[in-house]
């Protein structure tokens, strides 16, 4: 039988199979062996024990796609947040806690490294004002991603063109603690009854709620990976020279500059400076670049 992880902890992982029903499985010794690391949303082949249910994960199938991060505390390696995602949605607060455009466009540029969609959700819009919400995403907005305004509140404002964006997909949730994300979710489906923290008034962040990656199976198709709330979140495996990509609205030009090896970031001729200079491209986003590249090329140096 196949079947889809759903979570994993003390070496026991909780598995869908293709009959509904979910299954606690051992790793085969083999695999724990093995170079490759099960992650949430994988999909497995089990081995059925001797009274006919699977009980063992005996093989793991190739990935369609994955979300990674640097492993913590700046070691090299990956840490596979989650497997076989389409998409990766980015929620933050519009309040309580406060947004950080610079931290969304480090969680946009490992989607975008990982090759995978992404689109924002801004959460609490009930608390502030809406139009100071699509101000300040804007930019994101122009860059090409889709931007949800939600609330739990206010009658659920903005729950069905997101209801609808999961539907049928695996997605990665992902952004700071306390935005909202448990929240949010049990709004769209109240069967997850996901756990819900507090907001930390005296810090302006959140408490973590969320222990680990869980998958959840969606009642009308797809599935939410839902992710811990990360306060930083460290760049892998990308080069300085590959950031440039991460950025949708700089790769048009990128290969009209002067110089091939160019860094857009002083050099004369340089296609992405010139958009910059006319409006077209956000300082803001740029700035997030400049910093972000200057953060690679100080890990390579490391490394």
């Amino acid at each position: 039988m196949r079947g889809t992880v759903l979570s994993g902890t003390g070496g026991v992982w909780r598995v869908l199979g293709l009959d509904g029903a979910t299954y606690e499985c051992a790793l085969r010794g083999r695999l724990k062996q093995g170079g490759l690391k099960l992650a949430v949303g994988d999909e497995v082949e089990l081995e059925r024990g001797d009274r006919g249910e699977p009980t063992a994960i005996a093989s793991i199938l190739p990935r369609r796609s994955k979300l990674a991060r640097r492993s913590p505390s700046g070691a090299r390696g990956e840490r596979i947040v989650a497997a076989n995602v389409d998409q990766v949605v980015i929620i933050f607060a519009l309040v309580k806690p406060a947004p950080n455009p610079r931290m969304l466009d480090r969680f946009l540029v490992i989607a975008e490294a990982n090759e995978l969609a992404a689109r924002i959700v801004v959460n609490k819009v009930d608390l502030a004002s809406v139009a100071d919400a699509e101000a300040l995403f804007a930019d994101h907005v122009r860059a090409g991603y889709p931007l949800h305004l939600t609330s739990t509140k206010d009658g659920g404002r903005g729950l069905e063109p997101l209801h609808d964006a999961l539907q049928g997909r695996t997605s990665a949730l992902t952004g700071p603690s306390g935005v909202g994300k448990s929240s949010l979710m049990n709004a769209l489906y109240p069967g997850l009854r996901l756990r819900v923290g507090e907001i930390s008034e005296s810090v302006n962040k959140g408490r973590h709620t969320t222990v680990g990656a869980l998958l959840h199976p969606l009642p009308d198709g797809g599935f939410v990976a839902d992710t811990p709330g990360l306060r930083e979140i460290g760049l892998w495996g990308l080069e300085p020279s590959e950031l440039a990509d991460c950025f949708p609205e700089f790769r048009p030009l990128t290969s009209l500059c002067r110089f091939a090896d160019c860094t857009h970031t002083v050099e004369p001729g340089c296609e992405v400076l010139d958009a910059l200079s006319r409006g077209e491209i956000s300082a803001t986003r740029h700035e997030s670049y400049v910093r972000l590249r200057e953060e690679l090329e100080e890990a390579a140096r490391l490394w």
